[in-house]
């Protein structure tokens, strides 16, 4: 697939990339090239591959689920700097 300099202008900029012009010709080659190749994946037929999360077949441990009484608040609030009232204190930002 060829494209033309207007074409990669507007991609670098959609992309934040800033591209001096005497680079969009040779850009648009190496785009065309990577746009030629994703066009051959697209002659592949997939339709009777199933889909799948990961290459290898796991399956995640599972663990009880049991009600607690939580953790010690105390206890980790001595690790924040600050704390007021049971609570982390932090900064106000919003004024």
């Amino acid at each position: 697939m060829a494209l033309d300099r207007d074409t990669v202008r507007r991609i670098a900029r959609l992309a934040r990339i800033k591209i001096k012009d005497e680079e969009l010709d040779h850009l648009a080659g190496e785009l065309g090239h990577i746009l030629s190749f994703v066009e051959q994946l697209n002659a592949v037929d997939t339709s009777n591959v199933e889909p799948m999360t990961s290459a290898v077949e796991v399956t995640l441990p599972m663990r009880e689920d049991v009600v607690t009484e939580g953790g010690d608040a105390e206890s980790i609030l001595r690790n924040a700097p600050a704390g007021v009232h049971g609570f982390f204190a932090v900064p106000k930002v919003v004024e």
